[in-house]
């Protein structure tokens, strides 16, 4: 019974019987129609195993050089054989009139399978895009493990405060240029916040593109829409401001600073005058001296642990810091602070904790706008206790290089904002070198009575 469609004279047409009962040989064979109303070309392949599958076998065309072809219909039980002949009849007329219809079928069937993976991909990439859930991925794969945690404090703030509230649930790609500058714009108030803004939010586009989500050859709606220009804030305090300082910091932590009850609110019930202060504990008053005689940065004295402090050789070697690992000197004014500390916490300055852990103060907001107060400094952050250490550095002639390494600077161009400040110096070495000539020169009288030089009327 087996061979090929038409060889074979003891062929006969194929029926549910004859399928059924068809021997296992345990080698593939085919079964072909034959007979009268026998549709020739329709067959019944039964495998080595015993599977059974209807099968159509024709050319596409006439002629010699006409493509034969062996279509597979489907498995015997869920094709019956008067169906899997219908199919197979109508599969070989299109043939032979040059129609392939099972490549057709086979090729629509692939364009509806790719067209539904390609609308689920957009559906996939449609949610990963959304600015809520790119933002979040972004912080959580990319800030938080490549950033400080500070850093990755200021990201969320100014996603949740700024970027969310326009953008939440949009299609990154949907996102217009002109619609950034609508939220910069609203922001001007605000230069510095509303730079921040674009720039996390140009950060976000570059992620999406870094781990191929978005192509880089989309411009991100953050392009050429222009910052504002910035004031700098850097604020020195000087000689006089600083004596106003400590005086405060002393009077807050020992006597008080007096407070007047607000004269619009109920002054009934308002303590006695005597009882109107307010005191700052010492780790705070300890803490601000610290970072006046350090210039280090806040987070580096509120997060100094005991094991990083040597008292012996003057130093604190910090294991982070924004620049990295970093060794902060301590001069005397420093170590006495830190002497005079008691130590009952891993933590220099301790903070309170809601389950018992070791935690380092938050920070020194009350305590430091209460002595700024009490010494009439307005406008001034403790960042800027920093600064000051640099001025006054610079304007005693210890050079920008030495500066800089005493702050943790890692680049030149970083300490050059105090450059200014830096000229005293070098007027002194000029007056030096040009009074050691005019020494030589034996004109130590004429530099005497050259201190004013008169202009000629006219000249």
């Amino acid at each position: 019974m087996a061979g090929r469609p038409g060889v074979g004279d003891d062929m006969a047409m194929i029926t549910k019987k004859a399928v059924e009962t068809a021997p296992i040989t345990g080698s593939s064979y085919f079964l072909w129609d034959a007979g009268d109303g026998a549709v020739k070309g329709f067959g019944c392949n039964i495998t080595a195993q015993g599977k059974r599958t209807f099968v159509a076998q024709f050319r596409i065309g006439s002629g010699r050089s006409a493509k034969s072809k062996r279509v597979t219909i489907g498995p015997f039980g869920t094709w019956t054989v008067d169906k899997a002949r219908d199919r197979a009849r109508s599969l070989i007329r299109e043939g032979q009139t040059g129609v392939d219809r099972k490549a057709d079928e086979d090729a629509a069937r692939r364009a509806a399978t790719a067209a539904r993976a390609a609308e689920a991909q957009e559906r996939r990439l449609a949610r990963d895009l959304r600015i809520d859930r790119l933002a979040a991925r972004f912080l959580r794969d990319h800030v938080r493990i490549k950033r400080k945690a500070s850093t990755d404090d200021f990201y969320r703030h100014i996603i949740v405060r700024y970027i969310f509230p326009t953008f939440k649930k949009r299609d990154a790609r949907e996102i217009k240029r002109a619609e950034v500058a609508r939220l910069h714009v609203s922001l001007a108030d605000r230069p510095a916040t509303a730079n921040r803004v674009l720039s996390v939010l140009s950060a976000i586009y570059g992620y999406a593109e870094s781990i191929d989500l978005l192509p880089e050859n989309i411009r991100r709606p953050t392009y050429k829409v222009e910052k504002y220009a910035e004031q700098g804030k850097d604020r020195f305090l000087s000689v006089a401001e600083l004596e106003r300082l400590g005086a405060a910091i002393r009077q807050a932590e020992t006597v008080g600073i007096a407070w007047e009850p607000n004269p619009t609110g109920k002054t009934k019930h308002a303590p006695k005058a005597e009882n109107r202060v307010t005191r700052i504990d010492p780790d705070a008053a300890a803490a601000l001296r610290l970072l006046i005689f350090t210039g280090a940065r806040l987070r580096e004295i509120l997060n100094l642990e005991w094991a990083f402090v040597d008292l012996e050789r003057g130093l604190l070697r910090l294991r982070d810091s924004k620049t990295g690992p970093k060794t902060i000197i301590l001069n005397a004014p420093a170590r006495a602070v830190l002497a005079g500390l008691h130590r009952r916490s891993k933590f220099v300055f301790p903070g309170e904790s809601r389950d018992g852990s070791a935690q380092p103060r938050t920070d020194l907001k009350r305590p430091w706008k209460l002595v700024c107060k009490a010494a009439g400094l307005e406008g001034v952050r403790i960042h800027d206790l920093r600064h000051s250490f640099a001025s006054v550095g610079a304007g005693e002639g210890h050079g920008l290089i030495i500066v800089g390494k005493l702050l943790g600077h890692t680049q030149a161009s970083t300490t050059e904002r105090y450059a200014h400040l830096d000229a005293d110096p070098l007027r002194k070495a000029s007056d030096a070198i040009a009074t050691k000539i005019a020494q030589a020169m034996g004109e130590e009288a004429a530099q005497e009575s050259a201190a004013i030089i008169p202009f000629r009327q006219g000249a």
